[in-house]
């Protein structure tokens, strides 16, 4: 590879290699040793958390170079094989996992800055750093790299900076001793939730997965939706926000479950481009969705040290809403196209499907219950680790034995690897903010921009979620965005439950927002159809993915706050307006809508989603006003039909006589 591809291709994301013969044992043995590591570690191990971090992230750097190419752009020149440089790399990334390890009680007792670097600390803490910034771009992209390096930037040289973006100087090897040894840097938050609780999940989804668990919830949704018109664009609704719960990636839930769901939506008679935006749509939707919501709910406990509890309740209308907005959608594009019902001979009975695969519900039981017992999220990930194997057994073909486990380990493994990498990059911008006292700034600098008007600091929170969501993980992007701007958000009176919902949706809903909607292109992908089409439709029918955040925090009745009546009025009232938005985003209700009647159903579907009783009977009263006039309509159009064939019966008569 020439200096000037190098040069060129570094500013392009890497490649997953097609591993084979002795480089694909090297990482399938890593894999396994690092799964075994985070399990005994939880279970039994004592570490000190920057040991047990130091550790997982060593063993993570090593698998990203070793199953990450360097670039798209050099990718026919490396012959899909690890280089040397990429073991060079590895072996690093172990060398500084080790000299931590064996140093570990020195650096965590140690005072950050009053007690100097040694040599060897600053040679291993530079490794460390330019590793996970390369592991990073490899498998995340160039944004969170240009993000790195702006607060890397910011750091070292805003001490210039005038008035309120100034900050007191930083030397060079201090700011390295507050990236890589301190508690605010690659040590933070982001990875210790990447490196315990996110893992851990990780290895649940691979082990359910192993198990059969995604046929059976394509079966469950089938027997569900299937004989509805357009039930495959249901079922694959349905099937998505089953496994997007338990998978936490949108792009990963899409190429699972898409590649089944969306030729099947094409042939029953949606076009390519909307079979994709919808399984784009649902697919992201499946980590807002409780119980698991993709380790969305776990990051965010670990942040706002809310119990995981409350926020799952807290989440499950929002979520709920959601679907039953994309459901409605499918059913009246499938009204609008009038789609043929699927035979009754080809779908499964609910029944018997639930006979044949009931107990893959048992292992998600019991996360709910341990987790709201208040136990460990990672111990009780564990627990349903255990659970899918046990129920595993109680069919022949479904029976995990030891080769099933082994390729579920090293499955969670090499999914984990993006969320970590991402988690560690926003670590260490995380140490920038914290070092130089952006992070206590940047509320007075939002709420400036604002004028301190709720609205605006909402669109502005939305706009900073959605530009730092693009490529780049829920984890990352959650984590970024909450420290930046949720202290906003609280100050202007929105709840910690509120402000950090607001933030995880939209940190969710950029997989679908173009220009990078990486979801919405994986589904382009698979259903042959234009990425940026299906990306446009894709936020068109997620619509009220985007709507449904500022619902919460102007009603925070539909987070189960308030009394049992406010509760109940603003459920019923939000489903009503979500329907409405739905019938006039697809133009049909009842027959093809005139646009007129789109318009006053928007605003009617708005009015009963806005808190206040005045709002919700006026939006009620205008969504009737457009049910009655689409009845008449239809009645109107069904007599003249008849008439037609009355009149046409009566010519053919006098013709024949």
């Amino acid at each position: 590879m020439g200096v000037k591809k190098a040069i060129t291709g570094w500013f392009q994301v890497g490649y997953r290699r097609p591993l084979s013969g002795v480089h694909l044992t090297v990482v399938v043995v890593i894999a396994f040793i690092l799964s075994v590591f985070q399990i005994w570690s939880i279970l039994w191990g004592k570490l000190d958390p920057m040991n047990q971090m130091a550790i997982h992230l060593a063993f993570i750097l090593a698998l990203t170079f070793l199953v990450y190419g360097y670039s798209k752009k050099t990718r026919n020149e490396s012959r899909l094989v690890p280089t040397k440089t990429d073991y060079v790399s590895a072996i690093l990334a172990v060398s500084a996992g080790g000299y931590f390890t064996f140093h570990a009680e020195r650096i965590a007792v140690r005072v950050p800055i009053m007690e100097p670097l040694t040599n060897l600390d600053i040679f291993f803490g530079f490794i460390f750093l330019v590793l996970t910034i390369e592991a990073a771009r490899r498998t995340i992209g160039l944004p969170i790299i240009v993000i790195v390096f702006l607060f890397f930037g910011y750091a070292l040289w805003g001490h210039h900076l005038p008035g309120v973006w100034g900050h007191r100087p930083f030397g060079t090897v201090e700011f390295l001793d507050e990236l890589a040894f301190s508690y605010n840097g690659l040590w933070g938050s982001p990875i210790s939730v990447a490196a315990s609780i996110v893992f851990m999940y990780m290895l649940f989804g691979a082990f359910l997965k192993k198990a059969g668990a995604g046929e059976f919830f394509f079966k469950l949704s089938t027997a569900i939706a299937g004989r509805t018109k357009g039930g495959a664009a249901k079922v694959a609704v349905l099937t998505s926000a089953f496994f997007g719960s338990i998978s936490g990636s949108p792009t990963a839930n899409v190429v699972t479950t898409g590649s089944f769901t969306i030729p099947v939506s094409k042939k029953t008679g949606y076009k390519p481009s909307f079979a994709a935006a919808i399984e784009a749509a649902s697919s992201t939707g499946g980590s807002i969705l409780p119980p698991i919501m993709g380790s969305s709910a776990f990051l965010m406990a670990s942040v706002t040290q809310l119990p995981y509890g409350t926020i799952v309740i807290a989440a499950f209308i929002p979520g709920a809403l959601y679907y039953v907005s994309l459901l409605m959608m499918v059913h009246f594009e499938a009204l609008r196209l009038d789609l043929p019902r699927a035979d009754d001979k080809d779908i499964p009975k609910i029944s018997a499907c639930l006979k044949e695969g009931w107990f893959y519900f048992i292992p998600l039981i019991i996360l709910v219950f341990f987790l709201t017992q208040g136990h460990s999220a990672s111990r009780t990930g564990f627990y349903g680790i255990l659970a899918i194997v046990v129920v595993s057994w109680f069919r022949k073909k479904t029976r995990m034995e030891f080769r099933a486990i082994f390729d579920s380990m090293v499955d969670g493994a090499r999914s984990s690897i993006p969320v970590t990498t991402a988690c560690a990059a926003a670590g260490m911008v995380i140490a920038g903010m914290m070092s130089t006292g952006l992070g206590g700034k940047l509320t007075s600098i939002v709420l400036g921009l604002t004028v301190g008007m709720l609205i605006l600091t909402l669109i502005l929170v939305m706009l900073i979620c959605i530009i730092l969501g693009m490529g780049m993980p829920v984890a990352a992007a959650y984590i970024l965005t909450a420290m930046l701007a949720a202290p906003a958000l609280m100050e202007l009176g929105v709840s910690v439950m509120a402000a950090h919902l607001f933030i995880v949706y939209f940190s969710i809903f950029s997989a679908i927002t173009p220009p990078v909607a990486v979801a919405a292109f994986a589904a382009a992908g698979i259903a042959d159809a234009n990425s940026n089409r299906v990306g446009y439709q894709a936020v068109r029918l997620g619509l009220v993915g985007f709507i449904v955040p500022y619902m919460f925090v102007l009603e925070p009745a539909l987070l189960m706050e308030g009394s049992r009546g406010e509760v109940t009025v603003a459920i019923v009232t939000a489903f009503i307006g979500v329907i409405a938005l739905a019938a006039s985003v697809i133009g049909w209700m009842v027959i093809k809508m005139a646009p007129i009647e789109r318009a006053i159903l928007i605003a009617g579907g708005f009015m009963t989603m806005y808190p206040g009783g005045l709002s919700d009977v006026f939006g009620i009263a205008v969504i009737i006003l457009v049910y009655v006039l689409q009845l008449r309509r239809r009645s109107r159009i069904l007599k003249w039909n008849e008439d037609m064939d009355v009149n046409v019966n009566e010519n053919q008569s006098v013709v024949g006589s």
